[in-house]
């Protein structure tokens, strides 16, 4: 009789003879649901869970739309100054401040200008009852550009009160990212009144935090081990997730991992002294979107893993940056289409955004969770 190598039996083997516990994954894994929360959401950036629990999802045309938990969906039109809405610009993020309970406070970022000068701006505003109001450019990324990509955007709010945006090279002016006196191609880091904080790490460049980015996608602070960490696109290949430390150069575009789209070389080196090295990186190119670290005990074989979800690659990978090398692998297999961002619920679950004119907001969850 023949044996039957079923998944499940294959797991027991790996556990007896490696010692290491991979059916518990397999199986967490397997119990993994999938509901829809809300779809026919047109080119979406990326969502936040309302203290209530509702979601807004931001729409890169400019509008927000709110999801309460029986999934009825409210559009809001914003009336953000200048906004430009070409390619991969338009509105982006939209992050609560951290007293947004008392005062209502956002910060969100977009592209503003036309064709020949855009920028990606940050704005402060009211959220309350529905709309957006008091709406006020805090920060402009300069120089201008006439590039319709690689704004970056991401907000971030620090435990001070701070606050840290991220900015891309703009494509055709990646020079910028390694010039102090130039806001492409980094992160910023200001106070929630746009003004600059205190002890910049470059004097000359006070919003300047760090330097040598590409177009980074995603920020987030590991609370628990005091670090902020972030990814971002490489070009043909050389994806990155980097640990941050104010002042430091991240080498773009004078090291990097990756190649021209035409093949060519961008650069002979792939280190360079004062530049950082990333922890993983991704050869060929997976285009990392979101982020979120999950802490939790609704995935327990997640715990503390980074959770990233993926354009090209159109996967969602778990990655251990606590392992030495880090591991990243894919999750979720059943999810196989374009991935725009990633959060966890209120009640440890795992929603995910996924890309394109007719996206659809996805909770993961066990069973009926």
């Amino acid at each position: 009789m023949k044996q039957r190598w079923t998944i499940a039996k294959l797991a027991q083997i790996f556990v007896f003879v490696t010692g290491i516990g991979f059916i518990g994954s397999v199986q967490a894994e397997a119990d993994m649901q999938i509901t829809t929360l809300a779809d026919k959401l047109h080119r979406p950036w990326t969502m936040v869970q309302m203290p209530d629990g509702a979601w807004v999802v931001t729409l890169k045309g400019g509008q927000l739309v709110k999801i309460d938990d029986q999934g009825n969906k409210q559009k809001i039109d914003l009336n953000l100054p200048g906004l430009y809405v070409e390619s991969q610009g338009g509105l982006l993020d939209f992050t609560l401040a951290h007293d947004f309970k008392m005062s209502g406070t956002v910060l969100l970022s977009y592209s503003q200008g036309n064709a020949d000068a855009n920028r990606l701006v940050v704005a402060k505003a009211t959220f309350e009852n529905d709309s957006l109001s008091d709406v006020n450019i805090i920060l402009k990324v300069t120089p201008d550009k006439d590039t319709p990509v690689h704004y970056g955007g991401r907000l971030l709010a620090l435990p001070d009160g701070t606050w840290l945006v991220t900015s891309g090279d703009g494509f055709d002016y990646r020079e910028q990212a390694q010039v102090k006196g130039s806001l492409l191609g980094k992160i910023l880091h200001f106070r929630e009144d746009g003004s600059p904080p205190q002890n910049p790490p470059f004097t000359s460049s006070p919003y300047v935090y760090t330097l040598g980015h590409r177009n980074p996608q995603a920020l987030l602070f590991d609370q628990q081990n005091n670090r902020i960490i972030q990814h971002e696109h490489g070009p043909e290949g050389g994806d990155e997730i980097n640990i941050i430390t104010r002042g430091e150069n991240y080498g773009w575009p004078v090291i990097t991992l990756g190649m021209d789209y035409s093949g060519a070389h961008i650069s002979p080196f792939e280190e360079y002294p004062g530049m950082q090295q990333p922890l993983v990186n991704w050869t060929p190119s997976i285009a990392p979107s979101g982020m979120a670290l999950y802490r939790g005990s609704n995935f327990p074989h997640l715990d503390g893993k980074l959770l990233v979800t993926a354009l090209k690659e159109q996967a969602l990978y778990a990655v251990d940056i606590n392992a030495k090398p880090p591991v990243s692998e894919k999750i979720l297999p059943q999810l196989e289409q374009r991935l725009r961002d990633v959060k966890i619920s209120h009640d440890g679950n795992i929603v995910i955004l996924t890309d394109g004119a007719n996206a659809k907001l996805l909770k993961i969850h066990v069973n009926d969770a």
